[in-house]
């Protein structure tokens, strides 16, 4: 009978044989690609979403994870230890014959000792793994793929069969495949486990006295991003944090049916005082504007300079494929007379197509679909190259406008706020308005992407689906692109001998102080073709039971007045390319008539109120919310309405 041990003598001569020689060439190129595998990939740390194809453990998720956590060295050492593993199994069958072999209760009890050695120590490098803040996205295939040539080239015949081990596909070059067949974008619903996201800080609006503080103002907003996201937050199982609670985006997202202007002003404006749902003490002041509707024949030409990040960050399937969808949904709104121009940014600023007409859209998605995601930011030398871009196609008459795409998670090059405000406001002066496109969940600096877009003169918007994009960029597309009216501000006076107290609903990050409404210097919220705005205040009557002040004991005896208004509406707003507003005025007066639009919109100010866990609320809940909003529906021809209420009803659900 053959010594049990030449089977060990037998693994170390192959062990040996199969080990190169060190190379300091070698390591120094490895350690080159390493340092360049990391600058690309430094964005996408936090680890993937897993999904049932791809499960967060199990033995072929544990060796990439190991593969993708080890240095070059050790990445020798576990392939030299995969080496062995093989040689162990299949060396046996490689002697003439079967050969039994009889171990003694010693050599047993040795060979059972290393084999827990060698359990041990997987599962420590497992735990050292799952401690790891973040992973390289990318395997280190590349890295180790000349070691384990080397191997390959010196292995014997007998590890073939270790082949497909030693060369890794290339498939684990990128952790994201393309869709599967059958792709279903309900799988963008699960949320990443590691969330950087970042909001605008600002609290709910407190109660305002009326005595001590009349006069409310602030600048409009037509965004729509918050709705989106929380959307999203829901739908994946989660409550929206409060910060991500903007009411009057929620509001502002819906469309309605207010009365068009009958002259020649760019929009209407109309003040109703309506029931409040939530408090029978209480009433709703409702402000109402519509923006004109032209006829899409008679706009002007429009100039689009899309600014993509194509940073590492965007590398999933909610980010740069849905955008590329999104673009693609877009085109077919646009004239031949029409340019689009195509900017990305990561790691340096690029123009990969020049202003090309809209109607050419074959070289326009042939330009999209080239585009790869992979490397750093360069935010700050996208936008120069993009408003660069916008100014020397702009001619007379044109309309130009930069939409920015990204998840958020980009480093603009300007870390001062207010430098980044004044770069923003010397490019609008131009005439170039700056959109942003929010796309994925995770990173979403929500926070820049609202300063850029206030600030470029343009709207936020989030894309979670195809459905959001043909709404953002097909159905409202005139009043995202053509603007009918700048710097519109709104300022209501409130009167003391009528109402006590008053609260504005939302816009917190959108508040002026009261000497800027005449101030034309300063910037405001824009309003596009066919846009409509609302905005909401709670009032307390004097003498209202529903009071939470006590009147000062030193305070002068209440304001009287024979005026039955509630208070005075005024607005300024300036045509675009002027520089002088113009100011329209309008009374509030008690006593209208709520109209289905008015009601809904009531029901989302209290749905946001409910995420928010106002204390303005009282008793009122998702339930109540629900049953105003069914009522209110309408026509809901999109089924817009009919979503809201589905998300109340998800609300309520993880509520309890």
């Amino acid at each position: 009978m053959s010594d049990p041990f030449d089977d060990f003598d037998d693994l170390k001569a192959a062990m040996q044989a199969a080990t190169p020689a060190p190379n300091v060439a070698r390591k120094a190129e490895n350690i080159a690609l390493a340092e360049k595998n990391f600058a690309t990939r430094q964005e996408t740390a936090r680890q993937p979403r897993f999904t049932s194809d791809r499960p967060k453990q199990g033995l072929f998720r544990g060796v990439i994870s190991m593969l993708n956590s080890i240095s070059t060295r050790h990445a020798l050492t576990a392939t030299t230890a995969i080496v062995a593993i093989g040689l162990f199994v299949y060396l046996p069958t490689l002697q003439q014959g079967p050969t039994p072999v009889t171990l003694t209760e010693a050599e047993t009890r040795s060979r059972l000792a290393v084999d827990d050695q060698i359990a041990q120590a997987a599962q420590q490098e497992a735990e050292e793994t799952d401690a790891l803040s973040g992973q390289l996205v990318e395997p280190l295939a590349e890295i180790a793929a000349s070691p384990m040539a080397d191997i390959a080239a010196t292995r014997p015949a007998a590890l073939e069969p270790m082949a497909g081990v030693l060369a890794p596909p290339s498939a684990t070059k990128r952790m994201l495949a393309p869709p599967p067949p059958g792709y279903d974008n309900r799988d963008q619903f699960a949320l990443p486990e590691v969330d950087t996201e970042a909001y605008p800080e600002a609290e709910p609006n407190a109660l305002k006295i009326t005595t001590e503080e009349s006069v409310s103002t602030f600048s409009i907003d037509v965004d729509t991003a918050s709705y989106a996201i929380l959307r999203s937050s829901l739908n994946a199982g989660q409550l929206p944090n409060p910060e991500q609670v903007r009411i009057e985006e929620m509001v502002n997202y819906f469309p309605y049916d207010y009365t068009a202007p009958l002259d020649e002003l760019p929009f209407s404006s109309r003040a109703t005082v309506i029931d409040t749902p939530w408090n029978s003490e209480t009433q709703l002041v409702h402000i109402a504007l519509q923006g004109q509707k032209p006829a899409l024949d008679a706009r002007p030409p429009l100039n689009l300079v899309f600014l993509i990040d194509t940073s590492g960050s965007m590398d999933e399937r909610n980010k740069l494929p849905l955008l590329k969808q999104s673009f693609q949904l877009m085109l077919a709104q646009l004239r031949p007379e029409d340019k689009v121009a195509i900017v990305t940014y990561a790691g340096s600023a690029g123009q990969v197509l020049d202003p090309t007409p809209a109607s050419d859209r074959a070289t326009i998605m042939a330009a999209l679909d080239k585009l790869d995601a992979g490397g750093s930011t360069a935010g700050q030398a996208g936008l120069q190259q993009a408003y660069a871009t916008a100014e020397a196609m702009t001619e007379e008459g044109d309309v130009s406008r930069i939409i920015l795409a990204t998840d958020g998670d980009f480093n603009v090059g300007i870390d001062d706020p207010d430098e980044l405000e004044d770069f923003i406001a010397r490019k609008r002066q131009t005439g170039t308005y700056l959109s942003v496109l929010g796309f994925g969940r995770g990173n979403l600096d929500d926070a820049t992407m609202q300063a850029l877009a206030q600030n470029g003169n343009g709207q936020a918007a989030y894309i979670d689906t195809l459905s959001e994009a043909q709404k953002t960029l097909v159905d409202q597309l005139g009043g995202a692109l053509f603007p009918i009216a700048n710097d519109v501000k709104i300022q209501v006076e409130f009167n003391p001998a009528q109402i006590a107290e008053y609260r504005l609903i939302g816009y917190e990050t959108r508040a002026l102080n009261r000497e800027d409404f005449n101030n034309d210097r300063v910037d405001a919220g824009e309003i596009g073709a066919g846009h409509a705005v609302t905005a909401l205040y709670e009032v307390t009557p004097v003498g209202s039971p529903a009071r939470l002040s006590d009147p000062l004991r030193y305070q002068a005896a209440e304001v009287t007045s024979v005026s039955e208004e509630y208070g005075f509406l005024r607005l300024r707003y300036k045509r675009p390319g002027e520089e002088t507003s113009a100011l329209i005025e309008t009374p509030i007066l008690p006593g209208g008539d709520a109209t289905s639009d008015m009601q809904f919109a009531a029901a989302i100010a209290g749905f946001g109120q409910l995420l928010q866990n106002s204390p303005y609320l009282g008793n009122w809940s998702y339930t109540q919310a629900i049953d105003l909003a069914n009522a209110a529906k309408g026509e809901d021809a999109f089924g817009y309405r009919a979503q809201a209420v589905q998300l109340m009803r998800l609300a309520d659900t993880l509520s309890q």
